[in-house]
């Protein structure tokens, strides 16, 4: 893949990257001047999440028929206008609303890839998925800082800025990045691409090695998405940290997730057999730290399970879209990313409901949920993708 277009593929997702994590620090702030507690707030990402569910294979293989570009800026056009008609909220339903809309156009990152998976050669992809991976790892580093610094002018301050940000990323996508699914690749748009149709998704888990490597992808975003509301209860719960707090910790959250995916997968891939190792023993790691957490009963304990958790979390989420694009036939790469994205959607939808209702009970043990599911993500890829390592 040429080195500008590549660059340019980043800078996009960095802005996409800012917009989001300007804004995630304060949503249950915003939100509660409505009136809504926590376990409204994990409604309100799950609503976001269900219609991303839904949309986001439509847009995959929509990216496949109509070209990455279009559909790329498309969606970053409606996460604009879903930040500004949140921002501008005067009722609940209201947020709501906005969610979905964000939700409907939030297929760019399985676009993304896509771009990536047109142009990359197999062994290159896992690093360029960690290219793309760091970009949205160095946008998510200075957009909460950067949300908690605006909140002081007030708490709709940043959603306006985030909107901003997103419609200057696809302005920015519109004039410099290049089209990499030319009209003559393009696949037809077939009877198994309608809205949810159960054929695309059988289809997407039928496919050799895909299709556990799909399942994983769930797994994981329930465990990880579980975390996600773990973390906010704790912080705001137990720990009684300010909203530019907890920007803070996300912020150091990034400096993980960028050394990480920036170098840190390249130089693990050299000291590991395979990539197929590699990620079995992040999901072991990251079990392990995720159990640390639930004992980690101050704030010092708290960071440091944290950012040890982020190390291995960090490096299979690319590595694991890698294997999946690898293994995907080369006509289907944005639907099968697609379908990919969608479960995680799928995850982002029940993990942080179960978490709410572990958190009315004991809320360290949302961090004992989301281990075991680390530990179950583990022996499927022990004994299901490990092997497949050596066939390749």
């Amino acid at each position: 893949m040429k080195q500008r277009a590549l660059f340019i593929l980043a800078l996009v997702m960095v802005v996409n990257a800012l917009s989001y994590g300007t804004i995630i620090p304060l949503l249950y702030p915003f939100a509660s001047r409505f009136g809504i507690n926590p376990l409204g707030l994990s409604f309100l990402f799950a609503s976001f999440s269900l219609f991303q569910f839904l949309a986001t294979p439509i847009i995959g293989a929509l990216s496949d028929k109509y070209g990455r570009k279009p559909l790329l800026l498309i969606s970053l056009l409606g996460t604009s206008l879903s930040l500004a008609f949140f921002a501008s909220a005067h009722a609940v339903w209201q947020l709501f609303l906005a969610r979905i809309l964000d939700g409907i156009t939030g297929g760019n990152m399985s676009v993304a890839q896509a771009v990536i998976a047109d142009k990359v050669e197999g062994k290159e992809r896992s690093k360029a998925f960690g290219l793309l991976g760091a970009s949205f790892g160095f946008g998510f580093l200075v957009g909460p800082a950067l949300g908690g610094l605006l909140s002081g002018y007030g708490l709709t301050v940043p959603f306006w800025f985030a909107s901003g940000l997103a419609l200057f990323g696809s302005i920015l996508g519109y004039f410099f990045l290049e089209e990499t699914n030319p009209k003559h690749k393009r696949t037809h748009l077939t009877s198994d691409i309608k809205f949810m149709s159960p054929s695309t998704m059988l289809d997407a888990l039928k496919t050799p090695i895909v299709g556990v490597l799909i399942l994983v992808t769930l797994i994981t975003s329930l465990g990880g998405n579980a975390f996600i509301i773990g973390f906010q209860s704790f912080t705001v719960d137990v720990l009684k940290l300010s909203p530019r707090d907890i920007g803070l910790l996300f912020t150091l959250s990034g400096v993980v997730n960028v050394l990480m995916q920036g170098g840190g997968i390249k130089y693990l891939l050299k000291i590991f057999s395979s990539k197929q190792k590699l990620l079995l023993y992040a999901y072991g790691f990251a079990a392990l730290t995720l159990l640390a957490l639930t004992f980690a009963n101050t704030l010092t304990l708290f960071v440091i399970a944290m950012l040890f958790y982020m190390l291995p979390n960090s490096a299979a989420t690319p590595l694991l879209a890698g294997l999946i694009s690898e293994n995907s036939p080369n006509d289907a790469q944005g639907k099968i990313l697609g379908v990919n994205q969608s479960f995680a959607s799928l995850g982002q939808i029940v993990g942080p409901i179960i978490a709410g209702l572990i958190a009315h009970f004991y809320v360290p043990g949302i961090f004992t949920f989301s281990s075991m599911l680390m530990i179950v993500a583990f022996f499927v890829v022990l004994k299901k993708i490990v092997p497949t390592a050596h066939s390749r």
